[in-house]
């Protein structure tokens, strides 16, 4: 299978990370943008070890450590103190840590990449609405009936709201959570935050998190995320209270939260973010193949969603390039080579869930009576931590995922970075 033609919808995590690594194993790649102008935006997001390994391949690991805050540790409490999880990336590997970061950074330094990339063509400004077939090849079609094309392949990695799974003869599901979360970006000028992605819960309706995430997209004041979970329905009810009341109840929930929440002068500075739970099987048919939250979106309760289209980006080409007599066999491989890993996180996304963000307050009760029992257990806090770093691939026998090379040793699978050796 030589060179093929190759259009990417989207340029976010999956479908620029895809651009990357299928230019560079030499297939001629278009990329279509829907926003004419993106930008960075959002607000913190982990980037687990799995997912570092990806961005090291990539060549992009460098720059996203320099703004990133390293994180060591996981540790969710109950209003009245009881641990409900405290994990530490250490007790898995000495070297493991997560990285709290930005959305925006890691948007801006993949994005900036494709543009320079020189086997990319980056097309911004053009919404992709439906896929028409032609042989075996397809069509992209703009809302404005303009066409691009025939590819051979057809990469879908326009996120979870995708209106292109329509357009594919496969198994789907498509359901919001019930629940979402505010955020807002803060200065955490003295370290307050650094080290520990920090959690405060009263029963499953209340959940209070402060990430350290780096140093965002400019500047060098160190910055922290925080987010409150909220039904979606009761968006519209929390804004017309205005901030004091909201405030004020954080802040007796988690004093450590007054600086942040000091900072905030509008609800229109703090971001709503809902989620959604798509379920693809496969994920490919024999020219379209569907990444990242397009094709398995989950809620962040596990903080996956990057990493997991990293990762998604990487075995794609890894499939491509595996000698496949056909593309139709290779796409199949593909989706065979995600199954355990993805099937793994889609589950114990649901799973988990309900626990902390849900209206099902009686979970609260085996959480709070067995979950910090559980992290004290070594062979039930080992499998923890794997799920953190990214690892897992089953819920009962199955092999993890090695931890990546470059927690382990220096060389040709990891950078050989002085700012790689100060956060190590």
């Amino acid at each position: 299978m030589g060179p093929l033609d190759i259009a990417v919808i989207g340029c976010g995590t999956a479908g620029g990370a895809a651009a990357l690594f299928l230019a560079r194993a030499g297939h001629r790649v278009s990329v279509f943008e829907a926003v004419k102008d993106p930008g960075p935006v959002g607000a913190g997001i982990m980037v687990q070890p799995i997912g570092m390994r990806v961005l090291a391949r990539l060549g992009l690991l460098e720059r996203i450590l320099e703004r990133g805050s390293r994180v060591e540790r996981l540790r969710c409490l109950t209003t009245g103190g009881r641990t409900v999880l405290d994990l530490a990336y250490g007790d898995y590997h000495p070297r493991a840590f997560g990285l709290g970061l930005h959305r925006g950074v890691l948007f801006e330094e993949i994005f900036s990449a494709v543009r320079k990339e020189p086997g990319v063509t980056l097309r911004t400004g053009h919404p992709i609405e439906d896929l028409r077939v032609e042989g075996r090849r397809r069509r992209l079609v703009e809302k404005d009936g303009d066409e691009h094309g025939p590819f051979d392949l057809v990469v879908v990695a326009d996120g979870a709201r995708s209106q292109l799974r329509d357009d594919a003869p496969l198994t789907h599901r498509e359901a919001r959570y019930p629940w979402g979360a505010l955020w807002f970006i803060g200065d955490d000028p003295d370290g307050d935050f650094a080290g520990t992605l920090f959690q405060r819960v009263r029963s499953t309706t209340e959940m209070l998190g402060l990430l350290p995430s780096g140093l965002g997209t400019r500047g060098d004041t160190p910055k922290v995320s925080l987010f409150w979970s909220l039904r979606v329905d009761e968006v519209d009810a929390w804004r017309k209270k205005g901030l004091g009341p909201w405030k004020d109840h954080l802040r007796k929930l988690e004093p450590r939260s007054a600086p942040v929440l000091d900072q905030i002068d509008s609800v229109d500075e703090i971001l709503f973010a809902t989620y959604w739970d798509i379920v693809l099987s496969p994920w490919n048919t024999d020219a379209v193949v569907f990444l990242g939250d397009a094709a398995h979106a989950t809620s962040p309760q596990l903080g996956q969603g990057a990493n997991l289209a990293l990762v998604d980006a990487y075995a794609l080409a890894r499939a491509l390039g595996s000698g496949a007599p056909s593309l139709s066999e290779a796409l199949v491989a593909y989706s065979r080579s995600r199954e355990a890993h993805l099937g793994y996180y889609q589950w114990a996304t649901r799973f988990v869930t309900p626990f902390f963000q849900s209206d099902r307050t009686v979970l609260a009760v085996p959480r709070d009576l067995f979950m910090g029992l559980a992290c004290k257990l070594p062979y039930v806090k080992t499998r923890m931590i794997r799920t953190m770093c990214g690892l897992e691939r089953g819920v009962l026998l199955a092999d993890p995922l090695p931890l990546p090379d470059l927690f382990t040793r220096q060389g040709d699978d990891g950078p050989d970075l002085g700012v790689y050796r100060t956060l190590a």
